[in-house]
C-alpha cells in the first residue's frame, strides 16, 4: 500500500492517510453563519470519500472579518450548538475535522456586514476602495477574535484549528511588504510583520492549551510586486515553529495575483512541475521540521505519492478535486488511480455565488478535452 495511505498523527490527533481536504468556502452557511445540514453534509461525503482530515472552509471570527456571502461563522457563542452538531457527525463517520478561522481584513465585504473593512494599511492591493488602517486597540480587539474563537472551537470539539494565513486575508496582509506598509512595530521588517500573526498563536495557544493541535496556512510567495517572499516564508514557517505551530500548510497567491492567484485556472504547461509550490516546498523541508501540508495543482496520484515518498510534502491537500470528486481517496485507495476528473476551470465558485453552494457544473458530463492533456 502506498505510503499516501499511511496512518499518522500531528500533536496526538491521529489521521487515517496523508490527504487534507483543504479549507474550501461552500457558500452553504445560514445567513448568520450558522451550520446547515447542507454543510454537514459536504463534510461526511468527504470523509465517507476517504479524506484523512476534513478542514472547514475559512470562518470568521469577527463580523467586519466576513468575506463571502453564506460563510461560516465562529464570531459568538450562539453558533457553538450547530459546530458541535457538525462535529459530532464527522466524528460519527470517524472523520477527522479541524476548523479553518479567518478575518479577511481589508478584503471584507462591507455589503454583508455593515461594518468598515480594516487592514494593516489603509489601501490593500486590488482593492477598489479603501479600509481602515488599524490601531492598536483594532489589533488588540482582532486577536482577542481569534483566541475568544478557538476556545468556541475547543468548545465546539473540534479535532484542530487552523489559523488562514495566506491568501491576501487578514494576516497575509500583515505578513506581506505589499500590503502592510506601516511604520511601527507591526511593519516594514519581516521580524516586525510576522508580530501580528505570532501573538494570535501565543493568544490561541493560551485559550486553547498545550496539547490541541494548531495549524495554520500561509503562501508560499504572494507572486505579486514587493509582495511575501519565498525568504519571508522561511523566516515566518521557522518563527511559528517557534512559536509552537504543529504543522504548516502552504499555499500561495492573492487576489492581485493574475493567473498566479491561489485556485490556477488550466493545466501546467510542459516541463512545468503540477504541484504548484513544489520549489517552495522542497526549501521548507530543508530549514523547518514540523509537517508541511502542501496544496496546489494536485491531480495526479503519481504526483501526490512522489511528494510524500520523496519527503517534500508529509500531506497531500485538496481542494478542487474534491468538489469535482468527492469519492477521490476512495477510488486511488481501490486501485483507480487516473487523474482527478478535475479541470480546475473554476466553473464551481458561480453556484456558491448564486446562494446555491459551490459544486462541480461539469461533473458527470462527458469533456471534449482529455483528463491528461
Amino acid at each position: 500500500m502506498s505510503q499516501l495511505f499511511d496512518p499518522t498523527e500531528i500533536k496526538g490527533m491521529e489521521i487515517t492517510n496523508r490527504f487534507v481536504r483543504s479549507a474550501t468556502w461552500e457558500g452553504l452557511a445560514a445567513e448568520d453563519g450558522s451550520v446547515t445540514p447542507r454543510l454537514t453534509e459536504i463534510a461526511l461525503k468527504l470523509v465517507h470519500g476517504g479524506v484523512g482530515l476534513f478542514i472547514t472552509g475559512h470562518t470568521y471570527v469577527s463580523r467586519e472579518g466576513q468575506a463571502t456571502p453564506w460563510q461560516l461563522g465562529i464570531y459568538s457563542d450562539h453558533l457553538i450548538t450547530g459546530l458541535s452538531e457538525m462535529v459530532e457527525a464527522v466524528h460519527g463517520a470517524g472523520g477527522k475535522i479541524a476548523i479553518q478561522l479567518a478575518h479577511a481584513g481589508a478584503r471584507a465585504a462591507f455589503d454583508l456586514s455593515g461594518l468598515e473593512p480594516i487592514g494593516p494599511s489603509q489601501f490593500a492591493v486590488g482593492m477598489e476602495t479603501p479600509g481602515k488602517a488599524m490601531d492598536g486597540k483594532d489589533i488588540d480587539r482582532v486577536i482577542e477574535a481569534f483566541a475568544r474563537a478557538a476556545t468556541r472551537a475547543r468548545a465546539a470539539g473540534f479535532d484542530a484549528i487552523q489559523i488562514h494565513g495566506a491568501h491576501g486575508y487578514l494576516v497575509s496582509q500583515f505578513l506581506s511588504p505589499a500590503f502592510n506598509k506601516r511604520a511601527d512595530e507591526y511593519g516594514d521588517s519581516i521580524e516586525n510583520r510576522e508580530r501580528f500573526v505570532l501573538k494570535i498563536v501565543k493568544a490561541m495557544r493560551t485559550a486553547v492549551g498545550p496539547d490541541f493541535p494548531l495549524l495554520i496556512k500561509i503562501n508560499s510567495q504572494d507572486f505579486i510586486p514587493g509582495g511575501f517572499s519565498v525568504e519571508d516564508m522561511l523566516h515566518t514557517s521557522k518563527a511559528l515553529q517557534e512559536a509552537g505551530i504543529d504543522a504548516i500548510e502552504m499555499s500561495g497567491g492573492t487576489f492581485a495575483s493574475g493567473n498566479k492567484n491561489p485556485s490556477r485556472q488550466g493545466r501546467p504547461r510542459k516541463n512545468e512541475s503540477e504541484a504548484y509550490y513544489e520549489h517552495a516546498a522542497r526549501r521548507y523541508k530543508e530549514r523547518i521540521s514540523i509537517p508541511l501540508i502542501l496544496v496546489g495543482g494536485i491531480r495526479r496520484f503519481e504526483t501526490a505519492e512522489k511528494l510524500v515518498v520523496e519527503g517534500i510534502a508529509d500531506y497531500i491537500a485538496l481542494s478542487r478535486p474534491l468538489i469535482c470528486e468527492p469519492g477521490l481517496i476512495n477510488r486511488w485507495k481501490s486501485g483507480d488511480t487516473k487523474p482527478a476528473r478535475c479541470i480546475s476551470d473554476n466553473g464551481c465558485f458561480k453556484p456558491g455565488f448564486e446562494g446555491k453552494g459551490v459544486s462541480c457544473p461539469v461533473k458527470g458530463r462527458v469533456r471534449s478535452v482529455p483528463i491528461d492533456s
